[in-house]
Parts: C-alpha cells; sequence; structure tokens
C-alpha cells in the first residue's frame, strides 16, 4: 500500500462511488483520488481496454475497483436500472454518483451540423446524465450520506459559438442541478455541481487545437475538489455549482 493511501485523508472510506466517464480525462483522475480516499470505485465507460488500465492504477494503489462497460449514447433507462440493481446485489449500496462523461465532436457551426450528432451532444450530455441519476436515486436514498455531482462546462465560454449541443446544455445542467437540489433538499442526497477550471484533455484540444499547454492544467488538478464534494466536506456546496474556472 502506497504511503498516499496511509497517510492522506480517507474522506470516502467504506462508501461505494460511481463514476461516469471514467476511462479519461477528469473521470480517470477522480477515479483514482476517490479510490486513495478510501472508496470502491465501479469504473462506468464504453471503451473497455481504458477502464482496464484505470482499474489497474486503482489496485497498484491498493484500492478497489470494479468495471461497468455501457455505451450511454445507446444506453436505455432500463440498462441503467439495472446498473443501479447490480451495484445493489453485488456491493449493497450506493453512496455517491459522479458524471464526468461527455460528447464534444469538435467546432462545428450549428448550421452545418449533422441531426445525428446533435442529437447524440444533448442524449449524452444532458438525458443520459438524467437517466442515470434517477435509476440510482432510490439506491442513493438508502444511503446515511449520499452526493451526486455534475460536472459542467463554463457557459461563458462553451455557449459561444460553434460549441454545438455540448455548448447548449451547459446551462440546463445548471438548472438541473438547483431542481433536482429543491426537490431533494429534505433527504441525505446532496446535489451540486463543479466547473473546473481549463484542463488537459481530448475534449479541450479539439476546442482548442493550437492552445499552448501552460493555458490548462492537469485534470489531476481538479480530481480532489470531486472527493470534496463526494465526502461530508461537499456540504457546503450543496445545491450549487462550484467553480474553480481561472
Amino acid at each position: 500500500m502506497s504511503a498516499i493511501l496511509v497517510e492522506g485523508a480517507r474522506a470516502l472510506e467504506g462508501r461505494v462511488v460511481l463514476v461516469s466517464g471514467a476511462a479519461g480525462g477528469l473521470g480517470r483522475e477522480a477515479a483514482l483520488a476517490c479510490a486513495k480516499a478510501g472508496a470502491k470505485v465501479v469504473l462506468l465507460g464504453r471503451k473497455v481496454p481504458k477502464l482496464n488500465r484505470v482499474h489497474d492504477a486503482i489496485e497498484a494503489i491498493g484500492g478497489e475497483a470494479l468495471l461497468y462497460p455501457l455505451d450511454l449514447e445507446g444506453a436505455s433507462p432500463d440498462d441503467y436500472a439495472e446498473l443501479a440493481q447490480r451495484i445493489e446485489a453485488e456491493l449493497g449500496r450506493l453512496d455517491g454518483l459522479l458524471h464526468c462523461a461527455a460528447s464534444f465532436p469538435g467546432l462545428t457551426p450549428l448550421e452545418h451540423t449533422d441531426p445525428a450528432t446533435f442529437a447524440r451532444g444533448v442524449h449524452v450530455n444532458l438525458t443520459a446524465r438524467w437517466w442515470l441519476t434517477q435509476a440510482c436515486m432510490p439506491l442513493l436514498r438508502r444511503a446515511d450520506d449520499a452526493a451526486v455531482v455534475f460536472v459542467v462546462d463554463d457557459p461563458a465560454t462553451a455557449g459561444s459559438a460553434y460549441w454545438g449541443a455540448y455548448g447548449l446544455v451547459q446551462p440546463t445542467i445548471d438548472a438541473l442541478v438547483a431542481m433536482l437540489h429543491a426537490e431533494t433538499a429534505s433527504s441525505a442526497v446532496r446535489i451540486s455541481g463543479l466547473r473546473p477550471g481549463p484542463m488537459r484533455t481530448p475534449l479541450r484540444a479539439r476546442a482548442y487545437a493550437e492552445e499552448a499547454a501552460a493555458a490548462a492544467k492537469d485534470a489531476s488538478t481538479y480530481a480532489e475538489a470531486c472527493v470534496t464534494l463526494l465526502s461530508d466536506g461537499g456540504r457546503v456546496h450543496r445545491g450549487g455549482v462550484w467553480s474553480l474556472s481561472a
């Protein structure tokens, strides 16, 4: 077991956390951070080889992880219900849900965006997030203290020209956080959002192909903020979006 696991804060000790988009970018780094904080991590994503690499990285630091391959584009509400049932059957609980999965094909004028690409962007970035949350809510409500965290982009940037469906849904996710918080405020489920600053991910590379490396931070910079929101430390941010934008 590494020194960081022995000496570091175990803010998620004994908890089960589901991370969507766990194969890369912030999802990968957040999954590792959650494992270091003591959580059993369920890795949700569509690319099995990448999920396996995250799984192996977590095991290498003494953490526990399970793989759940699923393509959010084609998954139905029944698929998410089955996921929740599998988590309950195999782990007995769910304490946190972190939404890191996103779809962004690149900058394109709306007028020239393929209709199927537009529909995929709305679905993966918004509808699938809600379907997954809805399926997990009964299990989350049974936890003593549970959290749902939506990673959201800065609408001031992503809502500008050429960002397409991805940009259009970002303010809607802010509204979803506020609405869902209002509907669950009396429960043990905390709803919040996280708006990271510029970070080096494949998604950002498609939007800023010529950006200097120094203009964005490594995704690991924001991983601890995910742990904070999923743990008791996230109570102060309940119902709001925690912005770490530069």
